[in-house]
């Protein structure tokens, strides 16, 4: 029997203040766009915001429905629309903050399972990692530089080819 290990490390931040200019501005822009997540039923409002390649901003914010499992993520959202508007552009870097209703937003919060699944197909897709910058409207920021960290052991493209 031998045993494997996966970790990864990633940067702690005590606020935003500490953060490079850049990083500030995107997460300053999720922020933001929390403010256009139709969330109602939750009152869990989500903004990612990205930075492509090729210097373009896109934004997204999730959108819930009453039928839940139709509801979309804000990472999901933001993907679709980059992978619509700019085809095979490589995101760069996404910021994704929270906010909402009695819920704290004082901490990082990550994507959900299905969005890292995304975000894993995503980097593949164009060959280069994602870096994500979590934080909420207070507190630490996490940066990861790589999406895909947040899912080992990834299902990819790589189980569907055939021999």
């Amino acid at each position: 029997m031998k045993e494997n290990k996966f970790e990864f490390s990633y940067k702690v931040y005590s606020g935003i203040e500490e953060l490079p200019e850049d990083q500030q501005w995107l997460l300053n822009e999720a922020r933001e766009v929390t403010e256009q997540a139709y969330a109602p039923y939750s009152h869990f409002q989500v903004g990612a915001v990205a930075r492509l390649a090729n210097g373009e901003i896109v934004a997204g914010s999730n959108q819930e429905n009453a039928s839940f499992p139709v509801g979309l993520c804000a990472e999901r959202v933001l993907l679709a629309s980059v992978a619509s508007l700019f085809p095979k552009v490589p995101v760069e870097t996404i910021a994704i903050s929270y906010k909402g209703d009695g819920h704290k937003s004082d901490h990082p919060i990550s994507p959900c399972g299905i969005c890292r699944q995304s975000l894993q197909e995503f980097e593949s897709r164009v060959g280069h990692p994602i870096q994500l910058i979590l934080g909420g409207m207070t507190g630490p920021v996490y940066i990861i530089d790589s999406a895909s960290r947040l899912l080992p052991l990834a299902f990819t493209s790589e189980e569907l080819k055939t021999s």
